[in-house]
């Protein structure tokens, strides 16, 4: 977005990509369906962003998400708005938003070159005169220019060559870089029976994130378990504030009402429904079974510490009023969260008060800018976070001094 909008201004512009081909992160976003933006109206989108959101909503108000939606429809790239106003392609691919940018930039004129990785900034008298960079042939050079836009990304998944060079570069530039730690990430459970649980992925769940037994966060909608942990639209919305917990020392757990829609009270008397209508020789995992997912009832059978083949008959009203309690709130102690490589996004960055929010320009170094991911932004998930770095890129290609 940065060198496109640059080149549209006139400006002779070059991308320097140490990887095979652009756009790497942006082809495999959203499961690789990339999720572009989201469509919500102004004040509910900043409600989104967790981190400087003052500061974004100048980019934000240059180039919103209504622009970036009619952006790509006029690249011929036809889209699709789905549950929670998110917009993906109607086509499914993320490839045809990468795409669509690469030729946009090329049919301004921007030129590329790959397999070429920048190995430091280079400035004089606090001005950026040009970059160090290492060729493919793998020998050093450097480029003059009098403008720079680092738009290198975080640390989350590092295979797409976002491995935080753009903070060291701020660094050694003089910027303070804020604490980077996963955000949108799975959160890990100790819990003994999670691993019976991979692949499970419960719907219209209501989740509180206990921080030292106080609740600091809600949220309702999906929950899913893998080898990679606890994941879902909901746990990874929560992740950015178990992270943080986690790292200063607190204790955090989750707990999980699995019968959102039903009080204690409406839901004891369907159990009690249920149990009148069962055969009396009837197993406990069978009532179960007409309460929750398959999956889930040998865990819950375990942490009842009843046994499945339990008749109903013999189960008791302290057993009953013990499983209510449970589907109301199913606890999952948090231990740990899941590395960089599989967080969606990195948090903090380039300090955001050392950059002008008028023009994403170092406030530093004269003509280095910032956009996307490298600076301390970032938001929940459902498309917020490409449309910091659409926004954030925009301002910063505009080159405003």
């Amino acid at each position: 977005m940065a060198a496109g909008t640059a080149a549209q201004e006139g400006k002779s512009v070059l991308v320097i990509e140490k990887m095979e081909k652009a756009g790497r992160k942006v082809r495999i976003t959203g499961k690789g369906r990339c999720n572009l933006t989201n469509a919500r109206p102004p004040e509910e989108f900043a409600e989104q962003v967790r981190t400087n959101a003052d500061f974004f909503s100048t980019a934000f108000a240059e180039f919103n998400n209504k622009a970036t939606i009619r952006f790509f429809e006029r690249l011929g790239v036809k889209l699709d708005f789905e549950r929670g106003d998110r917009v993906f392609p109607h086509s499914g691919k993320a490839w045809d938003v990468a795409n669509a940018l690469e030729e946009w930039c090329r049919d301004n004129g921007v030129e590329f070159w790959f397999h070429t990785r920048v190995t430091g900034l280079l400035t004089l008298g606090g001005k950026i005169f040009g970059v160090r960079y290492i060729n493919r042939r793998g020998f050093e050079r450097k480029e003059e220019v009098a403008q720079v836009i680092v738009a290198t990304g975080g640390v989350s998944y590092p295979a797409t060559g976002s491995t935080g060079d753009g903070y060291t570069f701020a660094s050694e530039a003089g910027h303070e870089i804020e604490p980077l730690r996963p955000s949108l990430t799975p959160l890990v459970s100790p819990h003994p029976q999670l691993k019976t649980l991979h692949g499970l992925l419960l719907r219209n769940i209501r989740a509180t994130l206990y921080v030292d037994d106080e609740a600091v966060r809600e949220e309702f909608g999906e929950i899913g378990f893998s080898e990679r942990g606890i994941e879902g639209a909901v746990a990874l919305r929560m992740s950015r504030d178990a992270v943080d917990a986690l790292i200063d020392g607190w204790r955090v757990k989750l707990s999980l009402d699995l019968k959102p829609a039903l009080t204690a009270e409406i839901l004891q008397e369907r159990i009690r429904r249920e149990i009148a209508e069962m055969p009396a020789e009837e197993f406990f995992a069978e009532l179960l079974r007409k309460l929750l997912p398959k999956p889930l009832v040998m865990p819950v059978c375990k942490e009842l510490d009843i046994q499945s083949k339990t008749y109903i008959m013999r189960i008791t009203d302290t057993e009953i009023d013990r499983l209510i309690a449970l589907l109301k709130g199913f606890v999952l102690p948090i231990s740990d969260y899941a590395p960089f490589e599989y967080a969606v996004v990195t948090a903090g960055g380039v300090r955001c008060d050392e950059v002008n929010r008028y023009t994403m320009e170092s406030l530093k170094v004269k003509g280095l800018y910032f956009a996307g991911e490298v600076l301390d932004l970032d938001a929940n998930t459902g498309g917020y976070n490409l449309q910091i770095a659409f926004s954030t890129g925009r301002l910063a290609g505009l080159l405003k001094q």
